[in-house]
């Protein structure tokens, strides 16, 4: 080792303190130890820092992660027994500088609900601080964003889920079972129902009507 590298070394030493386990040989050698960085907002990859190591900073996902929780409990209005989050209204959740931003897509654009949707969601994150809802919608809903446990809960509560995709729509001719007393004999009354995204059906065996999810 020359002169002017020994006092790079002597200089490095002194000022970076190493860490148990790294050798000055392997800092100043160009076998810098790795540092992992994860955590929302923060890509995971692995850093190379200087000497010594250090963790690259991220934001706790704590925040982030009580205000989804808070969504979770969020019932759609029309339809009560699943929230907003299981029905796919809710499409992204941000931190900002002063609070949170939540990005929603109505299920089509003329939904009357729109605004009472938006006020729920406010006043559920109240308390993280200033509340933005972004109203997206495009690309346009669909009821393939419907989660499992969305599509179980409206079973359990008398609405049929969705049979198809939304492209498979057009093409296919819905035979559905009575989600009361599961029996496959069904008739379908009209191609509208409560609302203009489902259609009444009747069950033969039992004669009591229920709605089909129409998928889109």
């Amino acid at each position: 080792m020359n002169q002017g590298a020994w006092k790079a070394a002597s200089t490095a030493r002194a000022a970076y303190p190493q860490p148990s386990g790294v050798g000055l040989q392997e800092a100043v050698g160009g076998v810098a130890p790795l540092a992992r960085a994860d955590g929302p907002g923060c890509a995971s990859r692995l850093a190379i820092d200087p000497l010594p190591a250090h963790r690259v900073p991220c934001p706790p996902p704590s925040r982030l992660l009580a205000a989804r929780a808070k969504l979770n409990a969020v019932p759609d209005p029309e339809i009560p027994a699943v929230s907003l989050v299981e029905l796919g209204i809710v499409r992204e959740l941000r931190e900002t500088a002063s609070g949170v931003e939540v990005v929603l897509t109505p299920t089509y654009s003329g939904c009357p609900a729109t605004e009472l949707i938006a006020d729920d969601v406010r006043a559920a994150l109240a308390e993280f601080g200033d509340v933005t809802v972004t109203m997206q919608r495009a690309p346009a809903w669909s009821t393939d964003w419907i989660t499992p446990e969305g599509r179980e809960k409206l079973q359990q509560y008398g609405i049929v889920p969705p049979q198809c995709s939304g492209e498979q729509a057009i093409r296919i001719v819905p035979r559905l079972r009575c989600p009361r007393c599961d029996s496959g004999r069904t008739e379908q009354l009209s191609r509208f129902g409560s609302t203009a995204c489902k259609s009444t059906w009747r069950c033969i065996e039992c004669l009591e009507p229920f709605e089909y999810f129409k998928p889109i």
